[in-house]
């Protein structure tokens, strides 16, 4: 009997008209033309719009266009515009246009960077972007590259290459024995350690109960004479950007004792690493080329499209061992296969974005888009500063800004009549016990009058509360 292929002619025909793609592609173009316009956060209609898509499953295969239709006449409304100028409220990155459209580019090509057979164009860029961010941020050139999903995996691969190398050197095989009855390996951390390197330390099987908690200073910066003695057992965590004031440990004065000491040194700069590629910031990251690991994100400073992060390592033995297990049926050639160096095997090829960003930004694009970040964070500190009812916490060296009203309950307040109000989108958090409202300064969109006209909302918000 002859099979029916209805559904995959369909599925053909369905390629070869293009009417999908061309539809998408229009839908896509009208969000960009209206993004810098609209509400930052979705309105209360648009929310409530989100439940049509709390339906049945299906049970026959449907009409493709409805079904796009359907996306971008309740989603489109449902997003957040992250990727316009008034989006503070996490550290989340703008879009460089480029990198959106080499993305668009590399979904048609659906590839999957696993090894050289599977991708050879994202062995080859995976090789260039690995040397030129090597270059870039002044780091040792024996250092390796691996393109994962975000800092919080690169955060993990950098603490598993760790676990492998020290517990290697003191005779024991994590990869075949375990970590049952292996010797203790000590994590010395700042108290304003990161929740992803604490999730990081969780999935290494270290505990986050046995971290060695060092004391900080005013701006969250750890104490180097705080410091326990180091040793070969030791991972020393370190920070460039804290995420709420934005300040970096001194590397200087930490990361030479320490690698003297033996101890496998880690930073997690997860928007902060890229100071180290800038003329104007280097001094924030002068003594991190001592460390054995860093961990950045390019879709949070560098403004690459979802999801892009990186671990960098000195020792390629080590993470590849971590993290990758052989099987028969892969390939062992001398082009770079991209799964070594990174926990999946199956992922997509997010270098192809991240590789044309950097080539279109080069080295002056790249300082230019760092130092606007900071002139706009240094703006809103001005600015309220010299609005009454608000504080500025922090000494804004980076992106960060941190606010405070009189007293948590009227911080809070503000919090939720700025996020109601929809005209800037911003963040709240925790500092030295206090409520605090946390502008994250990512986006190269963010100008002059996108300040003004979000400060312009936090006055009148406050005037809201008061009134």
């Amino acid at each position: 009997m002859k099979e029916d292929n209805s559904l995959q002619r369909k599925m053909f025909l369905e390629l070869k008209d293009a009417e999908l793609f061309r539809r998408a592609e229009s839908f896509g173009m009208d969000y960009l033309r209206s993004i810098f316009d609209r509400n930052v956060y979705p309105s209360k209609s648009a929310l409530n719009d989100l439940s049509i898509f709390e339906e049945d499953f299906p049970e026959n295969s449907g009409d493709p266009l409805e079904t796009l239709n359907l996306l971008n006449r309740y989603g489109a409304p449902g997003t957040t515009a992250q990727i316009g100028g008034r989006y503070f409220g996490f550290v989340h990155g703008g879009i460089i246009p480029v990198g959106l459209a080499a993305k668009n580019l590399a979904t048609f090509w659906d590839q999957n960077a696993t090894v050289y057979q599977s991708s050879p164009i994202s062995s080859k860029l995976e090789t260039v972007v690995q040397k030129w961010l090597v270059q870039l941020l002044s780091l040792p050139s024996e250092t390796i590259a691996g393109f994962v999903s975000g800092t919080s995996t690169a955060n993990y691969c950098a603490l598993a290459a760790a676990r492998y190398r020290i517990l290697k050197n003191l005779n024991w095989d994590v990869t075949t024995k375990g970590l049952f009855n292996a010797p203790k390996i000590r994590v010395v951390a700042g108290r304003q350690v990161h929740s992803s390197m604490l999730q990081a330390i969780s999935l290494a099987g270290f505990g986050i109960d046995n971290i060695e908690l060092v004391e900080v200073d005013d701006q969250g910066r750890i104490l180097a004479d705080k410091i326990p003695k180091l040793d070969n057992t030791t991972i020393l965590s370190l920070q460039a950007g804290n995420v709420n004031t934005g300040s970096f440990d001194d590397f200087a004065s930490i990361c030479k004792k320490a690698k003297e000491q033996g101890a496998w040194i880690h930073v997690d700069g997860a928007f902060g690493l890229w100071a180290g590629a800038t003329q104007h910031f280097k001094h924030l990251t002068v003594g991190y080329e001592y460390a054995n690991s860093w961990a950045v994100d390019a879709h949070k400073t560098l403004n690459s499209p979802y999801d892009s992060g990186i671990i960098f390592c000195t020792d390629e033995e080590a993470l590849i061992s971590s993290l990758h297990i052989n099987a028969a049926y892969l390939p062992n050639e001398n082009e770079r296969n991209g799964m070594y160096y990174v926990p999946e095997m199956s992922r997509r090829s997010r270098v192809i974005e991240l590789w044309a960003i950097l080539r279109y930004l080069g080295r002056t694009g790249i300082e230019e888009l760092i130092h606007n970040l900071h002139k706009r964070a240094l703006q809103f500190a001005e600015l309220l500063n010299s609005e009454k009812g608000f504080h500025v916490l922090n000494q804004v060296v980076y992106n960060q800004v941190l606010v405070q009203c009189d007293n948590d309950t009227l911080t809070e307040k503000v919090l939720k009549e700025i996020q109601e109000m929809r005209e800037c989108w911003v963040g709240g958090s925790i500092w030295k016990g206090r409520k605090v409202i946390r502008i994250s300064v990512c986006s190269w969109a963010t100008t002059e009058e996108n300040v003004n006209r979000s400060v312009d909302s936090f006055s009148k918000a406050l005037r809201n509360i008061k009134n």
